[in-house]
């Protein structure tokens, strides 16, 4: 079969749907890629198999998963393509578009829950003494650390970040998570000092080494890069792998494991879930429930400190 255009009333559908999701569920531009990107290639693989996009039939799909499974996709990324596919169908039934709903009726692969990455107290103490002080990007380099830390961040949420975004006095962090949600995080002195010293000295320096200065009026980034512009977040997450390799932590050490850690101390440390919950951003419970990973000595030690006989135990 050779290459065939793909239907141009599947493509109209796609970018209406996505213009929606980003409109109004306010998704993150990483999402809406991904989203982009799965429904693209579906469009396509219909082409060249001559299947109607918007009718496929469930033996259509399969086939469409089968291929991806043959191609050696992992099971997590052809959920990740059924769940773009799903919610895209589901849009055009809600919009009127003449479409099938074969997508509805076929299961996710099941993803072994895999529990997430965190970095021991040994390997934190590491990562926070390998930033140069004595230079303003090693101070930029110290904020972003502390912060993420400090508040279980997604590294999209800091690279969003603005000065005022950071409130000293009341001792917290304002944050936007998915769909831009809103949530306001404290923050241990540490990690306000760290900010403060970046903010007093190193970001001056910054933007008086690129010769810029503060848009006025305007967003001020809280971090920014050798040009003086806001750093993205592939640019932060850069960082933090070159950070994360000085301090010898193994190559698969993610900003994620920051987020993390945090959640995993906080649990150890006696918070309920239900506030690691709100500090984390997530709007289910089930979602959180991942970091309850305790160990068996951990569970001993809250069933001695908890239990009326657990002096026994």
């Amino acid at each position: 079969m050779g290459d065939r255009a793909v239907d141009p009333a599947y493509l109209e559908a796609l970018d209406a749907f996505i213009a929606y999701i980003a409109r109004v569920r306010g998704l993150s531009p990483e999402t809406l890629r991904a989203y982009t990107t799965h429904l693209e290639q579906y469009g396509g693989w219909a082409a060249r198999c001559e299947v109607p996009p918007l009718e496929p039939t469930v033996a259509d799909l399969r086939s469409y998963l089968g291929d991806l499974r043959r191609a050696r996709y992992a099971p997590r990324t052809l959920a990740a393509h059924l769940s773009a596919l799903r919610a895209f169908f589901r849009w055009c039934q809600l919009e009127g578009v003449p479409a099938s709903d074969a997508a509805l009726s076929l299961q996710s692969p099941k993803i072994g829950r895999t529990l997430p990455a965190t970095v021991d107290h040994a390997g934190m103490e590491r990562l926070f003494g390998v930033a140069d002080l004595s230079t303003p990007a090693g101070l930029r380099d110290q904020a972003m650390l502390e912060l993420l830390y400090a508040s279980g961040a997604r590294i999209s949420e800091l690279a969003g970040m603005d000065i005022e975004s950071v409130d000293s006095t009341e001792g917290t962090a304002r944050l936007f998570g998915k769909g831009s949600k809103e949530r306001i995080v404290p923050l241990y002195r540490r990690a306000l000092d760290a900010v403060e010293r970046y903010l007093r000295e190193g970001r001056p320096a910054l933007l008086a080494a690129a010769k810029r200065c503060d848009a006025a009026p305007g967003a001020r980034p809280l971090f920014i890069s050798a040009r003086g512009n806001r750093m993205s977040a592939a640019a932060l997450r850069s960082r933090f792998h070159l950070l994360a390799r000085l301090a010898g932590l193994p190559d698969d050490v993610t900003p994620h494991a920051m987020r993390h850690s945090f959640a995993t101390d906080l649990l150890e440390g006696g918070a309920d879930l239900r506030s690691v919950q709100e500090l984390l951003g997530h709007a289910s419970l089930s979602t959180t429930t991942i970091y309850t990973h305790l160990t068996p000595d951990r569970l001993k030690q809250a069933l001695r400190r908890s239990h009326p006989r657990g002096d026994e135990a």
